[in-house]
């Protein structure tokens, strides 16, 4: 299992974008696409109280969406959860 975890659902621009940043910094991802499945909604809404997508997860901690992951990455904080969780 990887260390990322991307909820995803469809059709969804910003999912798409996240998972093209995650490729091209070759971090590899584990995509659960909730799409169809709002039982697995409410429990993610619960696990980290929100309701948008995606929802990067590294380790066990909340990124965020594509914004607050791109953000990360771009000052280093993803490296650092990556590292953490490795």
């Amino acid at each position: 299992m990887a260390a990322v975890t991307v909820y995803t659902t469809d059709p969804c621009s910003f999912c798409v974008r996240v998972k093209q940043l995650l490729a091209a910094r070759d971090i590899a991802y584990d995509e659960i696409n909730l799409a169809k499945d709002p039982q697995g909604r409410a429990e993610l809404l619960e696990r980290t109280g929100m309701m948008s997508f995606p929802q990067v997860i590294v380790g066990e901690e909340l990124v965020g969406g594509f914004q607050e992951t791109l953000a990360a990455d771009r000052s280093g904080k993803l490296a650092e959860l990556l590292q953490a969780a490795a």
